[in-house]
């Protein structure tokens, strides 16, 4: 996209942004460019990084997504299956004061996260399925051979 947009300007230099902060269109572009550096830096680290993003064994529950935190059994209150649209989510409910000593660094902001908050779930995350190699259901289903009395309907 970066190179479509040098030789677009390139061939065609009297549309193309003068360089100073003082051009709007200069400034956005440079933004914009900042944003998909920042997205294809992320997509790197996310192809290297080959540790599983949710492991759920006799343990507990490890949330990778760069915390790499353990929640355990004892700590799940419940863990249910949603749909977003066509999407399966899988959220867990976690007990308050575990919740708090994880950190989880939730944002409502952060668009490329597959760890989300729950609204109106203060102790709650999301879990989205996308770019995962486990789907949402085989998720739920590895909850219910360790902890079948946790799955909510």
């Amino acid at each position: 996209m970066i190179a479509a947009a040098v030789v677009h300007f390139a061939s065609g230099s009297a549309n193309a942004p003068t360089l100073s902060l003082n051009d709007p269109r200069f400034v956005l572009f440079g933004v914009l460019a900042l944003a998909l550096a920042y997205y294809i830096v992320l997509g790197v680290r996310r192809i290297a990084d080959r540790a599983p993003q949710i492991a759920i064994d006799r343990d507990g529950i490890l949330l990778g997504f760069g915390r790499n935190k353990r929640i355990a059994w004892q700590d799940v209150q419940w863990v249910r299956l949603r749909r977003l649209a066509l999407r399966p989510q899988l959220q867990i409910g976690i007990a308050p004061q575990a919740f708090v000593a994880a950190d989880l660094r939730l944002s409502l902001l952060n668009l490329d996260d597959s760890l989300r908050p729950i609204r109106g779930m203060p102790t709650a995350v999301l879990v989205r399925d996308n770019g995962l190699d486990t789907r949402a259901a085989a998720m739920l289903d590895a909850v219910r051979r360790f902890r079948p009395n946790l799955v909510q309907t």
